[in-house]
Parts: structure tokens; sequence; C-alpha cells
């Protein structure tokens, strides 16, 4: 399934993996939960079973079908994976993942966006020597959907060549979400490690002030190696009920820090609440 995205940084979104489990204080209120349940009640069986009350219950189905939809796709796109879960969840299996990397390989003309909020997987997936040969495998043994200029590969080594020399892939973007200061000294750390072309932080909702720093080095002050590592930063409140709030001045803080960075800063919204300068930071 795929459809067209209401998200300001992305185009489309397509969700080979559906449901997920809590893993911070940013799910407390997930949207995505929640429109989960929305689905199951329209009677999408691919959102069936995968909630409680209130949260995901931990459940992961994977969708095959999913996988090969980009394929169908023309022109340039920005694609977000998993928007309504995350590919690197433990459960979701590794030669799942191949799968997904394979037709990111592939589909070189669209742009793939892959958010996570387990980015000590993302990591050991992607800096495992076999990776790279995984991924060609997983490609070769669908011929069918390979594109026209695959067909140049007459034998798996050539494949596995092609992917190892164009890794890390020019048109994957590598991301993870982050709501305050600890999941900043948390998981930015293993994001900077992921080999990417484009790597950024989506601090949505933003609970907390945040100082992006590396190593005890504070990026807005004298600490530039964060600069060559991170792309771009999007910040947002959060929205729906029961929506906490966000300060104003963590938002400019942290504009201010991309800024003097040289990092690309993007605010998505405020969310639930008028920004009220009085509200103690």
């Amino acid at each position: 399934m795929a459809t067209a995205s209401k998200i300001e940084w992305t185009d489309v979104t397509c969700n080979p993996v559906s449901g997920c489990r809590w893993a911070s204080p940013g799910c407390d209120n997930c949207y995505a939960a929640k429109m989960t349940r929305r689905l199951e009640a329209m009677g999408q069986s691919k959102y069936a079973g995968l909630t409680t009350h209130k949260h995901f219950n931990g459940e992961i189905k994977t969708h095959p079908d999913s996988i090969d939809q980009p394929y169908k796709w023309k022109g340039s796109k920005r694609v977000f994976v998993n928007s309504m879960s995350d590919l690197f969840h433990p459960d979701v299996p590794r030669d799942f993942i191949d799968q997904v990397f394979a037709t990111m390989y592939d589909c070189q003309w669209l742009t793939f966006q892959v958010l996570t909020k387990r980015p000590e997987n993302m990591v050991e997936y992607l800096n495992d020597p076999g990776t790279s040969s995984r991924i060609a495998q997983a490609l070769w043994d669908r011929l069918p959907f390979r594109n026209v200029e695959a067909s140049r590969f007459l034998t798996i080594r050539d494949c596995e060549q092609d992917v190892l020399d164009c890794w890390p892939l020019h048109n994957v973007s590598l991301g993870t979400s982050i709501e305050d200061q600890p999941r900043a000294e948390e998981r930015i750390p293993h994001l900077q490690r992921c080999p990417a072309s484009v790597r950024f932080l989506s601090i949505e909702p933003m609970l907390g002030p945040i100082a992006l720093r590396l190593n005890d080095c504070w990026l807005a002050e004298d600490c530039y190696e964060l600069c060559e590592r991170l792309h771009w930063v999007i910040v947002g409140g959060e929205s729906g009920h029961g929506a906490r709030p966000m300060h104003p001045d963590w938002a400019r803080s942290l504009r201010d820090q991309c800024r003097a960075a040289g990092v690309a800063f993007h605010f998505k919204q405020w969310g639930a609440w008028i920004p009220d300068p009085d509200m103690p930071s």
C-alpha cells in the first residue's frame, strides 16, 4: 500500500511493515497507532490485531506485496518508507529488510526516506560486511522486477559489485526520531555511524530542549564534525488529543544551532498548542 502524503517533507508513503512497539516517551500519543486502529475498523486486514486501546501491542506484520510498489511510480518522488511502523524493529526479519533495500537500489529515480527510532539496529545492519551481497542476491532472485538498466548484469557477481560500488545508496536518506535530550544522546551517535548520503533527524513531537552535540562538543559553538555528518533537522510540536506543548524557545534554539553549523532546518508545525512565550522552559 502506498499513498500520497500530506507530510511536507515527503511525497508518498510506502509501508511494507505494519505494527510496532512503544520505544520512548515520544510514542505516548503515536499517530501511527491511532491510524492503525482506524484502518482496522475500516476492514483493512493489513492493520488488524496490532494495537491495544492506546498503543501498539508489539506484533509485527511484513507485506511482501508492498515492496515492489515503487516500480509502478513514474517520475521523481520522495518516498517515506514505513510511516506506519519501523523498518528496523528487532522483529522485522533481516532478509525482508534486504528485499526493501534491493528495491530502493533498483528504483534510483526515487528518493527513499527511512526513519527509525532504533538506529542501533540500523547501524548494525548497514555495517554488516555481508549486507551489500545479500541485497544483490535479493535483487537477483526476482529478475522480473529488475529495471532496464539492471539488465546489463550478466552474473550475480556483476550485481554484487554494482551494489558495492553504489554503497551507500545515493537515493536513500536515513534518519532517526528523537524527542528530548536523552534520546538525542542515545540515538544520534548511532545515526552518525550509518553509511548514508543523507542523514536527518525528526524531532517530532519535541518534548524538551535539545542541544546537538558530539563527544561533549556543542554544535552551536565550536563542534562542526556533526555538521559533516548530519544534513537536515525536522522539528514539530505534538498534535491530536492529549498533545503535549512545545516551548517556542526549544524550536528557536535548534534553528539557531542548525544555522550556525550550516545544517538544513525544517519547522513543520506548532502542533495542537499555540506558542506561549510565558511557558516555563
